[in-house]
């Protein structure tokens, strides 16, 4: 077990060992396991352990098309998953429109307001005044209970069980590539985002970068394949793929840009 967490930041340890002891649970039991949402570099650690253990597939599933946060399904290979393997919900979230218009924020917030964790529903979709969220399928009743307003307006959810009616992605990822000295963190903003390593440095300071959800004041933290880059005022990014090194001993990078469809 040590060789293979050194090869992960002390933050993901804990992750990777649990993940360890699923894929060895699912090998000795020879039943499937399916997971909670995980975020993109989670599923990249988990699909890089299961290459190690050919006992075991895997498949991924978020309920919307390019859904970013996923429930893992693990299952030997006599298994053939289903669609309904992966226990989902959509549900549209109706409120009265013309009084305020709700942000992907307001709806996280109140979701998690209910007492939930955020391994328990998948992404948030808005598209004018239509918005979707993705559940698990357990906490489904509980969350039609529980979720009875947002900003004090009154809210009703209503069950979408036709996939041609789930609102697509707004924003569209775009590849880079790019060279960096390093991959610290504030190393990779200046070179991603264009902008000098000191400002880079200011921002991650002032609490408004985030990696993989999670607050990162460490300029100095490696980055690795699939992190998820979030920035206040400034939008997120992904480094999508490490290619090795150039002759002068810069790193390749393949990244991916967030930005608006048009």
């Amino acid at each position: 077990m040590e060789e293979i967490l050194q090869h992960f930041r002390e933050d993901e340890q804990p992750f990777v060992i649990q993940a360890k002891e699923w894929i060895a649970d699912v090998a000795l039991r020879y039943t499937p396991k399916l997971t909670a949402f995980l975020d993109p570099r989670q599923i990249a650690i988990i699909t890089s352990l299961v290459g190690h253990n050919g006992d075991v597939k895997i498949q991924t599933s978020g309920g919307f098309i390019e859904a970013e946060r996923q429930r893992v399904l693990l299952y030997p290979d006599y298994f053939e998953p289903e669609k309904n393997d992966f226990e989902l919900v959509v549900y549209e979230l109706r409120y009265p429109a013309k009084f305020l218009q709700l942000k992907h924020g307001d709806v996280l917030g109140a979701l998690m307001a209910t007492g939930l964790d955020r391994g328990k529903f998948g992404d948030i979709r808005i598209d004018g005044e239509k918005i979707q969220f993705v559940i698990q399928k357990a906490f489904a009743s509980f969350i039609m209970v529980n979720l009875e307003s947002i900003h004090k307006a009154k809210v009703h959810l209503m069950e979408v069980t036709e996939e041609a009616h789930y609102l697509l992605p707004q924003d569209q990822w775009t590849e880079q590539y790019d060279t960096v000295s390093s991959l610290r963190l504030d190393t990779v903003i200046a070179s991603v985002y264009k902008i000098s390593r000191q400002k880079a440095s200011q921002l991650i300071q002032a609490g408004k970068v985030k990696v993989n959800h999670q607050q990162q004041e460490q300029g100095t933290m490696e980055l690795e394949e699939q992190d998820l880059i979030s920035i206040r005022g400034f939008g997120r990014s992904m480094i999508r793929s490490i290619e090795g090194r150039t002759k002068k001993d810069k790193i390749r990078i393949v990244f991916g840009k967030l930005g608006r469809k048009r």
